[in-house]
């Protein structure tokens, strides 16, 4: 299904009605384009007057340090190299939008996360959580079930986010081999664990025209 930015924007604006706090969670597998989608519509709903922040799951990486003595390095990236708990303590501190509450976002040109890096305001109402995990029915992620007001799942072909992927690490720099492990090694088979195991969301696309 293809949905243009403006439809995605209406449903969300019709179904906050008129509370004071909406979070939206925006899934899919790696290379999906989530972070373009929050980013546009955030940009979208601000242009409505509405006040909105993008609520990055990415930003609960675990450090390289404890996934080296866990020997899950290599698989950065997958559902357990994440502070879950970190995660769910931040939504339900969003969800009460009582005091600011900082977040932290991932610098994925040095693969780290930078704590206290973006601000949620109390007086914004769409919070856009945007991640490849946020539906995935496995524990302990599926303890954000009900967490949200809102889902979106976005799930491109194959192809499309074969192709996504690989141009991603071109632009980072990796060699032909370092490409070929995150996206066969980790990439992909985390890719279709979300297609395979995630819970229905609200609103499926595959793809979302700005226009």
């Amino acid at each position: 299904m293809t949905m243009t930015l403006a439809a995605i924007a209406d449903g969300i604006v019709e179904k906050a009605g008129r509370s004071a706090r909406f979070i939206v969670a925006i899934a899919g597998p790696p290379g999906a384009g989530k972070s373009t989608l929050a980013d546009a519509l955030h940009a979208e709903l601000t242009q409505r007057g509405e006040k909105s922040a993008v609520l990055p799951m990415d930003g609960f990486h675990m450090d390289n340090g404890i996934l080296e003595e866990r020997g899950l390095l290599k698989r950065k990236g997958a559902p357990e190299t994440f502070d879950v708990r970190a995660f769910i303590d931040i939504v339900s501190a969003v969800r009460k939008a009582d005091e600011e509450v900082l977040v932290p976002v991932f610098d994925r040109s040095r693969e780290i996360a930078i704590a206290s890096a973006r601000a949620v305001a109390t007086e914004t109402r769409i919070i856009l959580a945007e991640g490849n995990y946020l539906l995935l029915d496995e524990a302990p992620w599926s303890r954000l079930n009900g967490m949200f007001d809102l889902s979106i799942f976005v799930g491109p072909p194959y192809a499309v986010l074969e192709e996504r992927l690989r141009q991603r690490w071109i632009h980072y720099g990796l060699d032909a081999a370092g490409i070929e492990w995150k996206l066969y090694g980790n990439d992909l088979p985390n890719g279709k664990r979300i297609i395979d195991n995630s819970r229905q969301a609200d609103i499926a696309i595959e793809i979302f025209e700005t226009a």
